[in-house]
């Protein structure tokens, strides 16, 4: 990005290596932002305020980050709209997993905490910790590489941080998914964890319940291509043939960050999950390996 190869000369001094398509980034801009405004109604609307600080945080910074690109579709040489959307679309998508990791919460709590190897409060704890843990490191690696873009030295650096907090991003999104796709397996097939102390009983599969547990899994899937992409992309290097081609991004950071946030739009949580109870444990998280 940063080695001015043979390019069409209006895009010779370009940061990304080409000029972003304008009407693909007025194309997702209106997409995000029409997303992140129903996505404020519905958390207005089913009062589920941790919805504005997860699924609605994504939306906004995406929203920057693409308004930050449209920018400098009408000048790719511009140092501040690059750095802004650099720094804004890695980290969108990472209140939106925290989202996820709620929604998994919820699930078991209906479902029953014994299928789950892990409590619903253990879950909160370790997912919401390493979910915080990734957004430090990347906004970390971020900044750095957005300062060396606009004092004009090299972001490699920061690309590396990025890259370790995307790449451990990528393997919490793995451990996520495993230990999710565990809970259904032992549910649906009526093999309890024993000997946890947690909530036995077996809470009805309704279809609402069929519809989250659908969109929660097509929402990680998104995130977790968009991670592996990302991971990939930062590997090759600043000015490697992946980050300098920008159909990559569209179609796999933009196009999986708006299906992802889309999902549960048409989704949602408030409204699914205010149709059934919560099956509540007051005793300590446990982890078992049974």
């Amino acid at each position: 990005m940063f080695n001015h190869q043979t390019r069409a000369p209006e895009e010779t001094a370009s940061f990304y290596g080409y000029t972003p398509d304008r009407a693909i980034c007025i194309i997702f801009l209106s997409l995000f932002s029409v997303s992140t405004i129903v996505h404020v109604a519905q958390a207005i609307a089913y009062r589920t305020w941790w919805w504005l600080g997860t699924a609605v945080l994504c939306g906004v910074l995406e929203i920057l980050g693409w308004s930050a690109r449209l920018w400098s579709s009408f000048n790719p040489g511009l140092k501040d709209p690059f750095a802004m959307q650099l720094t804004c679309t890695i980290l969108a998508p990472t209140p939106l997993l925290a989202a996820n990791f709620v929604i998994l919460e919820k699930l078991i709590q209906r479902l029953g905490t014994g299928y789950s190897r892990l409590s619903p409060r253990a879950y909160m704890i370790l997912f919401s910790t390493c979910d915080v843990l990734s957004l430090v490191v990347q906004a970390f690696g971020g900044g750095l590489a957005s300062s060396a873009v606009s004092n004009g030295t090299d972001p490699e650096k920061g690309g590396h941080i990025m890259l370790i907090g995307v790449a451990f991003q990528l393997a919490v999104i793995t451990l996520y998914s495993i230990l999710g796709i565990e809970f259904f397996a032992r549910y649906l097939i009526g093999t309890p964890i024993r000997n946890h102390g947690g909530d036995q009983k077996r809470g009805d599969l309704t279809t609402n319940l069929k519809l989250m547990i659908a969109a929660l899994a097509f929402s990680t899937i998104c995130l977790f291509i968009r991670a592996e992409y990302r991971v990939i992309e930062l590997e090759d290097g600043w000015g490697g043939r992946i980050i300098t081609t920008e159909v990559y991004f569209n179609v796999l950071d933009g196009a999986m960050i708006t299906l992802a946030i889309y999902v549960v739009n048409v989704f949602h949580p408030g409204r699914i999950f205010r149709h059934t109870k919560e099956r509540r444990v007051d005793g300590p998280s446990y982890i078992t390996m049974s």
